[in-house]
């Protein structure tokens, strides 16, 4: 029987979008009135009730075949066709984001009660992440891309507040600051392909620039004009303006999304507190710009160069930052090269159409990582806030509940069969095979980037388990010594542990044996737990290789690899049956072997291959020499271009001439016009009538004519 399609409610999407920011300000206005407890209830509260209500969304379309909606709040600014407005898009797209932003930030609420509860700052902790929870529902509801770069700096200023949280450590700042330069850096771009949409659609709203689009598949932009040089003439360059605009506005992705070259923030921002690298640089900042690429669609159809350029950026990053996290040893940093890595294969989804795939694997993606960075996080608390796995070792007797868990993520991760990540992460796989069947060396360079990253994940991911859980205590629990305590800093009214990482041990200790973590950790990596072995398994159907993106998604049928795919797939069981017989299981069996035989039972191999690979060691220690490149290149280029400019410029020119030659042509006037100051009536009274006939003869001549 069918049933009537539903229309969503404006009241309900108002909700959804509004609660986390009532939390916000409850918390960051109110959070001394109201106290600790107060803040973490409303904060909760509110993202639970935004949670409730997504999921009731989604449970709309799935099961009541909603109408997506699309329509215009708030109208701020309107000049003829142009107009500036408030609204909501919501489609099943948009719907599956914001289950998975809600869902995520609740479990982090709850998990930052225990990893936070004795930090000073923690009502402001709770304010900022139900602001980034808003800032992100802004983000993927928004109808028009005004309100898309809206919530896309809001974010971004968000997370920058929480990677400084802890603003009296100078790496804490230093890192925060470079999160926010390099992602300006990609907004810069963002805001170009922006104007070039206004520019050639006449219009912000998705729903007609891409109606308009197919209009301007002719029209070019001139980069660079026609010029004649010593009588050599120089044609113009020009580019398709679909190209530019679909480039420019990945370029905005790349900085978000921590592409190379824009990856390097990233791992510096876990210099923040674990569960903002769970909220932010997991499960849900970090996944806009693919969200953004994805509803982009059918403007990145139109462009071939530019799907080639979004292939091997993604291709470039999910192999060579991988790489990085091999040889990584503090805990959440091999966690965050592991993100890098993954947001590089979502990439490599978009850049061959398969943009249904890539927004597949950010779902489960987000569970498993979210999972991963609280079960670090879980870690951090138990071995009183020890970072580097070569003092960790046999954790598994102590921290049963975090170690099952984190085996549940890594399994995911490593992409094995039944288990949410490899039902993503391998159909990104064959999706890369397919397309590189078509010829071209980007194709086939990014098959061979994300096959290689298969082995890699896997060999990163089970010597972070061993080394974290496994063999032997390598920590010094200083136990029985009452008088073992480390030096503490003291700044205002918070107290900073100056050798930890995360100040505020004072409820965790500063030693004895590890300890599992209290149950307001532990349930929430139990709840992670769950979709991380099911998720996958019961969507992969109907949301890849059904109709559910049907409408929110579009894809020319030459590039529709996902149709090609699904005509094989009998099923979740039969998919993983099929996996289990391609190279990319056995490559993952591979690294999980060559992990397995090194860190638990020959670690010697470990420390010769250090030797003998020394100068590729070098090389991933150097990060490629990236942050070189950012740092001391453009960042301390741009001081001491300062610096020369302050010089030549400011006490050269400006102070020099402007400020001191004019004070010195004003005197030099002044005392020559002094001269005419005779004091004497007469004299002014002469002065008086010559001027007013000159007035008289100038009036009369201006009327005359």
């Amino acid at each position: 029987m069918l049933t009537e399609p539903t229309q969503l409610s404006q009241t309900m999407l108002l909700i959804i979008a509004l609660a986390p920011l009532l939390g916000a300000a409850l918390a960051g206005l109110f959070g001394r009135q109201i106290g600790r407890k107060g803040a973490h209830s409303a904060t909760i509260a509110l993202v639970a009730l935004s949670c409730g209500l997504s999921i009731f969304v989604l449970g709309q379309f799935l099961y009541e075949s909603a109408l997506p909606f699309n329509q215009n709040l708030y109208t701020f600014f309107e000049s003829g066709r142009f107009s500036a407005h408030v609204g909501f898009m919501v489609d099943r797209l948009t719907a599956m984001m914001m289950v998975v932003v809600t869902f995520v930030s609740l479990l982090v609420h709850v998990y930052t009660i225990g990893y936070m509860q004795d930090d000073p700052g923690y009502q402001r902790f709770f304010s900022y992440i139900s602001l980034f929870t808003f800032s992100m529902l802004m983000l993927v509801m928004s109808n028009n891309f005004l309100q898309l770069f809206f919530g896309w700096e809001a974010v971004g200023l968000v997370s920058y507040l929480l990677i400084g949280f802890w603003y009296k450590r100078p790496t804490a700042i230093f890192a925060n600051l470079k999160a926010f330069l390099v992602n300006r850096v990609g907004d810069f771009g963002f805001l170009l392909g922006i104007c070039g949409v206004v520019y050639f659609t006449g219009t912000l709203d998705y729903a007609q620039a891409f109606t308009r689009i197919n209009g301007i598949s002719q029209a070019a932009i001139e980069l660079i004009p026609a010029f004649t040089v010593f009588g050599y003439a120089f044609s113009a360059w020009e580019v398709s303006a679909i190209t530019f605009i679909a480039i420019s506005l990945f370029i905005g992705a790349m900085g978000k999304s921590a592409q190379v070259p824009l990856h390097v923030w990233l791992p510096d921002s876990m210099e923040g507190p674990t569960p903002i690298s769970a909220l932010i640089h997991a499960a849900t900042m970090v996944t806009a710009g693919i969200f953004m690429v994805a509803r982009m669609s059918p403007i990145f159809e139109l462009s071939p160069t530019a799907l080639h350029f979004v292939l091997f950026i993604g291709a470039t990053t999910a192999l060579f930052t991988g790489l990085i996290g091999i040889i990584q040893n503090d805990i959440k940093r091999v966690v965050a090269y592991s993100t890098l890595s993954q947001l590089g294969y979502m990439t490599v989804a978009l850049g061959v159409s398969a943009y249904s795939a890539a927004v597949f694997h950010l779902m489960t993606h987000a569970f498993f990582k979210a999972l991963l960075f609280l079960a670090a996080g879980s870690v951090i608390i138990g071995m009183h806030h020890e970072q580097d796995m070569r003092k960790m070792g046999g954790l598994k007797k102590y921290m049963p509940i975090t170690y099952w868990t984190s085996l549940i993520g890594t399994l995911a991760l490593v992409g094995t069969p039944f288990f949410s990540g490899f039902y993503s992460k391998d159909t990104i796989i064959e999706a890369a095979a397919h397309a590189a069947h078509g010829g071209h060396w980007i194709n086939t360079y990014a098959y061979w980037a994300v096959m290689l990253g298969v082995i890699v994940t896997s060999f990163y991911s089970f010597r972070l388990l061993y080394l974290t859980f496994h063999g032997k205590e390598r920590f010094d629990t200083h136990a029985g010594d009452p008088h073992h305590s480390e030096p503490h800093e003291i700044h205002g009214n918070e107290v900073h542990s100056m050798h930890d990482n995360d100040p505020h041990d004072a409820h965790h200790g500063n030693g004895g044996l590890p300890h599992e973590s209290p149950w307001v950790v532990t349930v929430p990596l139990i709840l992670l737990a769950i979709p991380s072995i099911f998720i996958g398994f019961f969507t992969i159907g109907p949301m890849l290789f059904g109709s559910f993106f049907a409408g929110a998604i579009e894809v020319l049928p030459q590039n529709d690899v996902i149709k090609v795919l699904g005509e094989e797939f009998h099923g979740p069981f039969a998919f993983a049956l099929h996996g289990m017989q391609m190279p990319a299981f056995w490559l993952a069996l591979s690294g999980f072997a060559l992990a397995t035989y090194i860190y638990l039972f020959n670690i010697r191999i470990a420390e010769r291959a250090q030797k003998i690979f020394a100068l590729p060691i070098r090389i991933l220690e150097n990060k490629y020499g990236f942050d070189d490149l950012w740092v001391k290149g453009f960042a301390g280029g741009s001081i001491a271009l300062g610096g020369k400019a302050w010089k030549y410029i400011d006490a050269g020119l400006i102070d020099g001439v402007m400020v001191n030659g004019t004070a010195k042509l004003v005197g030099r006037i002044a005392r020559a016009v002094r001269g005419t100051q005779t004091g004497h009536l007469t004299t002014y009274a002469l002065a008086m009538i010559v001027g007013l006939i000159a007035m008289l003869a100038i009036a009369s001549h201006m009327f005359a004519g």
